[in-house]
């Protein structure tokens, strides 16, 4: 065979199995046999191994995996990954499309349409045209990297092609077609295992997986719709959209341009109907502004942008009913009804469970067993019962009620004055409890323990190994490895990552303690004002209460906590098997800092170095506060790209001081000088 032969050979084959592979994976509609498809994926298999110079980097044979991960690396993202604004009805849509006129100073705009996919969000990174990271959107501001994963999407160019910039980011969604993942249900039926919940689910849990060699027998499909580049001179989010397509990437066909709100609104009514056509599930629509000028005019709120919002479709209900109730305890002794259901499909997923919140809310539906409901998922999510069909009723019907002793352990509940939830007092020995309590304690946002698991930490409480938290650094390998399914590898990653948690700082061993009313943002306030859990301990009500933002709920239940002698001598146990209970020595130069003390920031916009989390830490650990809005008493306005057009207004007004995210930073290194802080020079002109 000629190489010329062999290079148009490799094109067509190439081209070919592309085409089979959406149709197999995408559409669960092949149209040749498994054993042709495998076929023709040998024979290209075999000319790129004689012919390397002609094969394609987005041939079919380089998508099938091969690598076992250890792990996801997490990544932040280089802007952040912000969320949308949501309306349900026609009026906040009006509203919505006022305060843009209204900001705009003009009725000369357009606002594109897309689908809202029931997706995961992705973000992707091309260099030199060649995809080399794809991150989950996780929290906003960091995601977990899953770029051998991604790689195997057959309907994803990690290759571009065009005139496509040096450095590119594409945001969009990777999702799954009901046809395809119907076809994996029935897979699973068919070997006796249990089936996947729903599309979305399924695809997040795919894109998950530690071997991409079952990843890439997943269906995944992608639609981006979002392009962050320096080098391309783009003015509107539509000739984004176009561009995206000139790279070889995939958009969606359905998105398009409305000159009103009247004809957003037929767009939305006509997916409204349609939606049930398509071949993936969507929850609304997404309406933007076209043009970057004007996007950049109208800015950010201090969490979504006012160029955007997200139409939720309103739930869909469905009737059927009620077979028994649970009642779940958690890690707080909170006692939770949750209702066993008949299953019913409904919004593209088959629901058995609905949660029934507390004893008011079965007391609210009059709930008896037996009864026939309607059930509605919470913003497409959550299962929740909203009526009862009284008319089917069996007059023999018992009531359900709440119950009177804990499930878990069988101590009698106590219901406190004011509060709707029931609780179970037996803190220390009920087993739903202890594991809440470890579930809590071994989280992401506190002890971070690597290897740990829901199931893991079930079977060491089930077999009496912990009882609290600090049993945990008790823990032995033998223990361990003698566990169900806990492997040697799996066993030393455990009490690693046990060892390694004695590193965590102290705001974070403060949230992990799980004290009532005690969140991630009041333990690093509690952390910055007391320096240690000792000082923490022995505060008094108006000690506590005078630290920002700490009311007299969360300073009462500090002291009830530590008026317990088990969570003394808990803290002292922690204490000796090493963890930090005050503020390291690395933290301290920042927390002792006053360069900021009688400052008050407020900050708007997305910025390049920081989240603005991040930022805010950074106030408040160097005596700073953080203010919401602009008034006469800002000290500074911390501007960031995207800046909300009102406080940039009004700060303006008021010959607020104006600075960039570099002028903050230089601000703070001023820590050794406090007494010779001035405002930074120049910012302004930027404005």
């Amino acid at each position: 065979m000629s190489n010329s032969t062999a290079e148009e050979k490799i094109r067509q084959l190439t081209k070919e199995l592309q085409e089979h592979n959406y149709r197999y994976y995408i559409l669960a509609e092949p149209t040749i046999s498994d054993y042709e498809f495998d076929m023709k994926l040998k024979e290209l298999e075999a000319l790129e191994k004689e012919y390397p110079q002609y094969a394609l980097p987005d041939s079919p044979t380089q998508k099938v995996g091969g690598e076992t991960l250890n792990d996801f690396k997490t990544i932040k993202h280089n802007r952040p990954m912000l969320s949308l604004g949501n309306t349900y009805n026609e009026g906040e849509l009006k509203e919505f499309d006022n305060r843009v006129q209204k900001l705009l100073g003009s009725t000369d705009y357009l606002y594109i349409c897309e689908l809202k996919i029931d997706g995961v969000a992705i973000s992707l990174n091309y260099k030199d045209g060649k995809l080399v990271q794809a991150v989950t959107r996780g929290d906003g501001v960091q995601g977990d990297d899953v770029t051998e994963n991604v790689k195997t999407i057959r309907s994803l160019a990690t290759v571009l092609k065009g005139d496509f910039p040096h450095d590119l980011e594409v945001r969009g969604e990777i999702f799954m077609h009901r046809k395809a993942f119907e076809k994996l249900n029935e897979e699973k039926a068919k070997l006796g295992e249990p089936l996947y919940a729903n599309p979305r689910n399924t695809t997040a849990g795919s894109l998950k997986l530690l071997d991409n060699q079952e990843v890439a027998k997943r269906p995944l499909d992608t639609y981006l719709y979002h392009v962050l580049c320096e080098e391309r001179d783009l003015h509107s989010h539509y000739e984004s959209l176009q561009k995206i397509k000139e790279w070889g990437l995939k958009t969606s066909e359905y998105t398009e341009q409305c000159k009103t709100i009247d004809e957003v609104l037929k767009f939305i009514a006509k997916w409204e109907t349609k939606r049930k056509e398509l071949s993936f599930d969507i929850d609304g629509i997404v309406i933007k502004v076209n043009n970057f000028e004007q996007q950049n005019e109208l800015g950010f709120t201090a969490k979504v942008p006012r160029w955007a919002i997200a139409y939720k479709y309103k739930a869909e209900t469905a009737l059927t009913q009620l077979l028994s109730v649970d009642f779940q305890i958690g890690r707080t002794g909170a006692v939770t009804p949750v209702a066993n259901l008949a299953p019913v499909f409904l919004s593209g997923t088959t629901v058995k469970r609905a949660t029934l919140h507390n004893a008011n809310e079965i007391q609210r539906l009059d709930l008896h067993y037996g009864d026939w409901v309607y059930i509605e998922k919470g913003g497409e999510i959550i299962p929740k019962i909203t009526k009862v069909e009284l008319a089917k009723r069996h007059e023999d019907a018992k009531p359900v009620m709440m119950l009177s002793a804990c499930p878990g352990c069988g101590t009698p509940l106590i219901r406190k004055e004011g509060e709707a939830n029931h609780y179970c007092p037996n803190e220390l020995g009920c087993p739903p409890q202890i594991r809440g309590r470890v579930e809590h304690f071994i989280s992401r946002k506190a002890m971070d323990i690597l290897g740990l698991g829901e199931e893991t930490v079930d079977m060491l409480v089930s077999k009496g190994l912990i009882h609290t938290v600090a049993d945990l650094y008790k823990l032995t390998y033998n223990q361990v490895v003698s566990l169900e399914r806990m492997a040697d590898k799996s066993a030393q990653n455990l009490i690693k990552g046990i060892e390694d948690s004695k590193k965590i700082h102290f705001a974070r061993v403060l949230f992990a303690l799980g004290i009532r009313y005690v969140g991630e943002t009041v333990a690093k306030k509690l952390a910055l004002s007391f320096k240690s859990i000792d000082a923490l301990a022995s505060a008094n009500f108006e000690e506590l209460s005078n630290v920002d933002e700490i009311g007299e709920v969360i300073a009462q239940s500090i002291l009830d906590y530590f008026a317990q002698k088990e969570h003394r001598d808990l803290v002292e146990e922690l204490k000796s098997f090493g963890l930090q209970m005050a503020v390291a020595k690395d933290e301290q130069a920042v927390l002792q800092s006053n360069v900021l003390q009688n400052l008050s920031i407020v900050i708007s916009g997305v910025f390049q170095k920081y989240s603005r989390d991040e930022l805010k830490d950074l106030i408040e650990t160097n005596g700073g506060k953080n203010a919401s809005s602009v008034s006469s008493k800002t000290s500074y306005l911390l501007a960031g790209e995207g800046i909300g057009p009102a406080k940039l207004e009004k700060a303006k007004q008021l010959n607020i001081p104006i600075i960039s995210e570099d002028d903050f930073l230089n601000l703070i290194k001023s820590a050794d000088k406090p007494n010779d802080v001035k405002p930074p020079q120049g910012p302004q002109s930027l404005f």
